[in-house]
């Protein structure tokens, strides 16, 4: 049965770029390091909005044009691209915070009530932001895989803030993810 690594949107708007924050630039070679280091298959998020971002109801709530396709704060950081693409990493873009079809990859023909008795073993996320992606994508696959575990690694995290960071990690705590 095999680990899972997902590496959710470590792009370039989440780092240094529209919505970048300091601990977003200090995890980038720790995420680099986790991949590098990951035996087991390996998935990556890519956050992905058009330029009528401001129209949708995510970009009403948060007015910050971001990650649009083909822009290049789209593009995943160069250092993680370079090594998802050693690890042949599937990338996955998404146009709202969790991504079912991550959850389908992952799956595949097991997407469902799934009870721990298939290929997967354990799920683990690293990426940006914790309290946005990182937790949305965790809460989905913990639903979708109920008795597999699904864990974080919050050194290879970020949010918006520090506090908000660590309030996600309270939350998902509560849904039985495992924080590292």
């Amino acid at each position: 049965m095999n680990r899972v690594l997902v590496v959710v949107d470590m792009q370039k708007d989440f780092i240094d770029g529209a919505l970048g924050t300091a601990e977003a630039v200090a995890i980038v070679d720790k995420v680099v390091e986790k991949i590098e280091n990951w035996d087991g298959p390996v998935y990556a998020t890519r956050d992905t909005h058009t330029e009528n971002y401001l129209n949708t109801l995510e970009g009403k709530n948060l007015p910050v044009v971001h990650c649009v396709r083909g822009s290049a704060g789209w593009e995943i950081e160069p250092k993680v691209a370079a090594a998802l693409e050693k690890k042949a990493a599937e990338v996955v873009d998404k146009p709202t915070f969790g991504s079912m079809e991550l959850a389908r990859m992952i799956l595949g023909d097991n997407m469902g009530f799934h009870d721990g008795s298939g290929p997967v073993a354990e799920v683990q996320l690293i990426g940006l932001c914790t309290g946005i992606c990182v937790i949305s994508n965790a809460l989905l696959l913990k639903a979708a895989m109920p008795n597999v575990p699904v864990k974080v690694d919050p050194s290879c995290c970020a949010c918006v803030t520090p506090d908000s960071h660590r309030t996600a990690l309270e939350a998902m705590k509560l849904c039985q993810v495992e924080i590292l």
